[in-house]
């Protein structure tokens, strides 16, 4: 029976959707994190009687024929890149993004990830990084006697040194964007990277045209949803025995037949 192999592929399809789920889910807290979608498609159809097809000599045509369907496939987990909370955190250096963009961080390898978590900090050098200490592109190193640190929503980058009245301006932070990111693959530690899907990068000051603004001393929360998710657990757990039902049916039907006489 078809109905087999049929109800198994969506137990895998639901197995999957729950397996996104509970990654928004661990992750409600991250910051900047952007929750994932799965999402579905049909698979391919055995046309029993196929639509179209004539059906007497005299030209009458199937209106509808027979399609089986073989069940159903994971088609992608989309990333729904939707703007978090900003939560104010106190700390110079925590820095928001408010609207689209990403910033640059420069790994050991050379090559340039991008990330919407602001949480930065300064190293040994005195140079702004993330928290495993990957620099932020480009580079800017604040002076060591520097008593505080302002960034503008333009990403403007001051320092008030000891001594003097008027701050000094240490460097611009820019911002880049892509024409699908979505399209962007995840690495893990909060950054992700550049892919023949996402498009070329396209940098440019904070708050310009399709760009977002910077906020200091905040961070941008999950855009996680918890009750959302919830809801759509207990619907993928319900499709999951849904289809659970059809393998325990299908076999009943089975056995009737092997008890045949």
């Amino acid at each position: 029976m078809r109905s087999l192999s049929i109800a198994a592929t969506g137990m895998q399809a639901q197995q999957t959707n729950v397996e996104v789920i509970s990654n928004n889910i661990a992750n409600m807290t991250t910051t900047g994190f952007k929750r994932q979608r799965a999402e579905f498609q049909d698979l391919l159809y055995q046309n029993m009687r196929r639509v179209g097809s004539n059906s007497s000599d005299a030209g009458t045509i199937v209106p509808t024929g027979i399609q089986i369907g073989a069940g159903v496939k994971t088609a992608a987990v989309y990333r729904i890149n939707e703007q978090g909370n900003i939560s104010t955190t106190g700390n110079s250096l925590d820095l928001a993004i408010n609207g689209n963009g990403f910033f640059q961080v420069t790994l050991p390898s050379g090559q340039i990830a991008y990330t919407r978590a602001g949480s930065f900090q300064l190293n040994a050098n005195s140079q702004i990084v993330t928290s495993d200490g990957y620099l932020l592109n480009p580079g800017l190193t604040i002076p060591a006697n520097a008593v505080d640190i302002t960034v503008d929503a333009s990403g403007q980058v001051q320092a008030k040194i000891d001594g003097q009245v008027t701050p000094a301006t240490v460097g611009q932070i820019n911002l880049a964007n892509f024409p699908n990111p979505a399209g962007l693959e995840a690495v893990g530690d909060n950054l992700m990277l550049e892919t023949p899907a996402s498009g070329q990068p396209v940098t440019a000051v904070p708050g310009s045209t399709g760009f977002g603004r910077l906020t200091q001393n905040a961070l941008e929360t999950s855009n996680v949803n918890v009750v959302t998710e919830i809801t759509n657990l207990i619907q993928a757990q319900r499709a999951y025995e849904m289809n659970s039902r059809v393998v325990t049916t299908t076999d009943q039907m089975l056995q009737s037949i092997t008890n045949m006489k």
